[in-house]
């Protein structure tokens, strides 16, 4: 096949980490891009010259487009991801894919009955220190893991949420802090368990009551499927924003990642085996720039459908159902069991 026309629907602050990677990639090519602020949206085609579309629907009805990228917000992803897999696109999805469950179950449905693919976009697998975390956990070599810590303390303000009303409302956004931010961290921590088995935790909104209507802050105890406890804590009322904090324990050792270096500690001797100073891509700094690996290896599956290793919808379902689950302990305050 010649090279593959991308579209992004969606020209907001995210598009960015999408549209390089696109223009930069050797068999690739920016196509279009959708926005119904036509002014913006014009502005923006022209930069990257390329077509330019007010309407999602008519940019599917483009038999040249190869695979669309969803930008928007959440709950525009629902009816823009169906459409697109029944127009026969690829797509490549921001997080959250959904929602709810009622969406992903809508959502699961329209990826069985495609001959395209859907990938969703956990771009924080991607980064060297989870990678080598990973490979860490795969060797065995600290033996069985034991249990897992993470913080995530971000810094949310009322220009945030103001210059984007959908944000900070359950009906627009479907949460906050959890499903927007910290739904990165629960992704890694059940990606390096190996999934999740129950999950108990508060979710408050502490700081950001006049703004929102939704979250800013969450706490949860986890146990996973590997027999291992997790411990969570994510805030969005800190000062600033800071890298993730990450701490595994084995029989053996452990791993920490601390502002963005990823130490191992065995018999009391610390090493230092990556110092991720997260190379910077077009967005916000502590983004990185692994949209473009999670970009390129979904690119590499439409060209080879055997290559795909990235985030599907089955990954994405893991982390959604971890956050709604989330949202119901906290209400209901007990355990919440997930689906093996």
């Amino acid at each position: 096949m010649g090279p593959i026309h991308a579209a992004i629907i969606g020209a907001g602050s995210i598009h960015s980490c999408h549209a390089d990677p696109i223009r930069q990639h050797p068999q690739a090519r920016l196509y279009a891009l959708v926005d119904t602020d036509v002014d913006k949206g014009r502005t923006l085609a022209e930069k990257y010259n390329c077509r330019f579309y007010a309407d999602y629907r008519d940019l599917l009805a483009d038999a040249d487009v190869d695979v669309v990228h969803i930008c928007t917000p959440h709950h525009l992803h629902r009816e823009m991801i169906i459409a697109a897999l029944a127009a026969g696109k690829h797509v490549f999805s921001e997080k959250p894919v959904v929602m709810n469950g009622s969406e992903l179950a809508q959502i699961q449905a329209a990826v069985e009955r495609a001959d395209t693919q859907l990938a969703v976009c956990y771009q924080n697998r991607l980064n060297p220190t989870s990678q080598r975390i990973r490979q860490i956990i795969q060797s065995g070599t600290l033996g069985n893991m034991l249990s897992i810590k993470a913080s995530l303390t971000w810094h949310r303000h009322g220009a945030y949420y103001n210059q984007s009303p959908w944000r900070g409302r359950w009906a627009t956004e479907g949460g906050s802090l959890l499903i927007n931010q910290a739904i990165h961290t629960l992704d890694l921590m059940q990606w390096f368990a190996g999934g999740v088995r129950r999950i108990k935790g508060v979710v408050e909104t502490s700081l950001l009551e006049s703004l929102i209507e939704t979250e800013d802050s969450a706490m949860a105890t986890m146990e996973f499927t590997n027999g291992a406890r997790g411990i969570f804590y994510a805030t969005n009322c800190y000062t600033t924003d800071s890298p993730l904090a990450l701490e595994i324990h084995f029989e053996h050792g452990f791993l920490q990642l601390e502002r963005n270096t990823l130490w191992q500690v065995v018999d009391e001797q610390r090493t230092a085996l990556v110092n991720d100073e997260l190379p910077h891509g077009n967005g916000k700094r502590y983004w990185g720039d692994s949209h473009r690996q999670a970009i390129n290896d979904f690119y590499a599956a439409i060209l080879d459908p055997t290559q795909y290793g990235g985030a599907d919808i089955h990954d994405a379902a893991v982390s959604l159902r971890m956050v709604n689950a989330l949202y119901q302990s906290s209400a209901q305050r007990r355990w919440i069991d997930l689906p093996r």
